[in-house]
This record gives C-alpha cells, sequence and structure tokens, in this order.
C-alpha cells in the first residue's frame, strides 16, 4: 500500500477515536431521571473492566464496588428513603463541601440547584418537593443499576484522588455504550445504613453511590443546561 495512503488511514482512524471518546466526556452529565429499561449483568462487568484501568499509586487500586439491581435494590431504597423521610440525623465519615462555600463556587452551587428546581418547577418556599427531590437520590432516580463504592478507611488523600479517575472513568465507559450515570455523594450520609442492608465492614468508608441506566431524555431535570467555565478562566499556559 502507498504510505501516504496508509498514513492518511491511519490519521483517519486516529481522528474517529478521538472523536468518540472527546464525544463520550463532553456528553456525561448527571442524570437525575432514568428509563426503567434493564441494563444487562455483562454490559456493567465490561463497563467495570474497562475502569479498572484507572491510574492509581503504586497500584494500589483503592476502589470496592457493590452493584444492585431488581428487588434488592429496591429494598435498599426503601430503607434509606424511610430514614431520608424521618429526618434521621445523617452525616457522612468525610466532608465533601466546605462550611462556608467562597467564590465562584458558591455561585455555581447556588445556579445548578435552582436551575434543578426550576426545571422542575419547585420553588424556594417549597420545602417539601425539595426533600422529595432530594430523595429520589435514593431510589437511585428510578435506574435500574445502583452502585456503592467504599475505600479501605487506612488510605490516605491520594487513593482518593485516584478514586475520581475510577469514577470518571465509569461515567465515560457508560457513554461509550449509549448509558447514562449519576454519581451521588448523597449516599455517603447513609453508611450506617448501608453496612447493616449490605454487610459492608467498618473497615470501609462509602465514597458515594453511582446511578446507571437508559436517561429519560423526556425528564425536564435531565434537560437544563449546565454551564462549563472556559479553559482559560482556570489554566494559565506558559513556555508555548
Amino acid at each position: 500500500m502507498n504510505k501516504s495512503i496508509a498514513g492518511a488511514q491511519t490519521r483517519s482512524g486516529s481522528d474517529g477515536v478521538v472523536r468518540i471518546v472527546d464525544e463520550a466526556i463532553a456528553t456525561r452529565r448527571s442524570i437525575r431521571r432514568f428509563r426503567p429499561d434493564p441494563v444487562p449483568e455483562a454490559t456493567v462487568r465490561d463497563i467495570l473492566t474497562v475502569a479498572r484501568h484507572a491510574p492509581s499509586g503504586t497500584n494500589m487500586q483503592p476502589w470496592q464496588v457493590q452493584v444492585l439491581a431488581g428487588e434488592r435494590k429496591q429494598a435498599l431504597s426503601r430503607v434509606l428513603l424511610a430514614a431520608h423521610d424521618r429526618g434521621d440525623p445523617l452525616k457522612a465519615e468525610y466532608e465533601y463541601y466546605p462550611e462556608l462555600f467562597p467564590e465562584p463556587f458558591l455561585t455555581r452551587r447556588r445556579k445548578v440547584g435552582w436551575d434543578l428546581y426550576g426545571s422542575l418547577g419547585i420553588t424556594r418556599a417549597d420545602k417539601q418537593r425539595m426533600h422529595a427531590q432530594s430523595g429520589r437520590n435514593f431510589l437511585f432516580f428510578d435506574a435500574p443499576v445502583g452502585m456503592i463504592f467504599s475505600i479501605d478507611r487506612r488510605l490516605k488523600i491520594g487513593s482518593w484522588l485516584d478514586y475520581g479517575t475510577f469514577l470518571q472513568n465509569i461515567a465515560v465507559a457508560a457513554r461509550a455504550r449509549g448509558l447514562d450515570t449519576c454519581m451521588q455523594a448523597a449516599y455517603a450520609r447513609m453508611h450506617t445504613l448501608l453496612r447493616e442492608e449490605l454487610g459492608m465492614p467498618e473497615s470501609q468508608v462509602v465514597v458515594c453511590g453511582m446511578s446507571l441506566g437508559h436517561a429519560d431524555l423526556d425528564a425536564p431535570e435531565n434537560c437544563f443546561p449546565v454551564a462549563r467555565a472556559p479553559v482559560d478562566e482556570f489554566a494559565t499556559f506558559t513556555g508555548f
């Protein structure tokens, strides 16, 4: 084969891969209502098989995952939602957010929150509907698959940073298969109940949960735009 033609084909193939990967990353978003269509166990296994290639310091691979579907997932949701509705005093074992939000983080946080509630017609005075919407976290937003992630409590912040790459890999691998996700810190507050229901040892800290399934693209909570800061707002380039 002519070398120039072969080179062009190689570049074309590489461009195709770039487009696929870029699209999977750029179209990932937090989905808050899923269709009931089931996701086969084999598909979830494929996603986790890809995601396990996430980098981790000295290859420690600090992630542990409980994957739930069907009645097992629904039974867990009933227990957690009941605790949420009772108003049980629940707190995660780690601090996800600061006590006071500095700018620009406060503005960003408020905007996405009120855009979500606004898409559902929930006003700031409607505490009951806010509570109900928050509770939908524990239904995995109706997704057919729910995952609970934990980490050995002896590990340090470096392993928690590594964990983020693993979670992102899951979300991107899901998008490549036409699926969507929502990473949910709300589950960290339920660590006591999760240990009881799932038989998780005390040595594990609950990091978060994740919903996985087919997005309901007609649901208003999945349609509001989420702004991203431009590159020049957070990156400095020198030496080019």
